[in-house]
């Protein structure tokens, strides 16, 4: 069984190993502390766009939400204040962590696709299930020495063809 705090690339192979933390570890400390600082400076703000798939399989459903950085950073700050206003009957760090799956990524020169999947859920203290089932393809790239995120198409079902 896999360690699901573990990166599963090793330091070795340092643009999958960098992209995997960006996009897991810190992505998951940040939003589990509402704090957009501590992921703010892993984005390419410049021509930044985010595709919402609504939980769609199909394109013609998916949504230009986030046209900017701004319209993306706005709605993860609310998100991640709603999810900090609940109760749990779990460690919620430990749920995300176990739910997320991230072992794709394609590297194409200073270009990478990277597949994080969310695959569980977490219980909730009402004991209501609070169900964590969707897909993000990021497109990142090497920009100013480092991988950053310039976009992505999201809340894609997982698998794609359900909903």
């Amino acid at each position: 069984m896999r360690n699901p705090f573990q990166n599963p690339f090793p330091a070795s192979d340092a643009a999958r190993h960098s992209i995997w933390e960006m996009l897991v570890t810190r992505d998951i400390a940040a939003f589990l502390s509402a704090d957009w600082s501590l992921v703010a400076g892993d984005f390419v703000e410049d021509g930044f766009i985010g595709i919402d798939g609504r939980r769609e399989a199909s394109p013609d459903d998916w949504r230009l939400t986030f046209p900017s950085l701004g319209a993306y950073r706005d709605e993860w700050l609310r998100q991640a204040r709603d999810f900090a206003g609940q109760s749990f009957a779990e460690d919620v760090r430990t749920a995300i962590f176990t739910t997320t799956t991230l072992e794709d990524i394609e590297i194409n020169g200073e270009k990478a696709l990277a597949r994080k999947k969310f695959d569980g859920g977490i219980r909730k203290a009402d004991g209501s299930y609070d169900v964590l089932k969707w897909q993000t393809v990021y497109y990142c790239r090497l920009h100013e020495g480092r991988w950053k995120i310039c976009g992505f198409t999201g809340y894609l079902p997982n698998p794609m063809g359900s909903n």
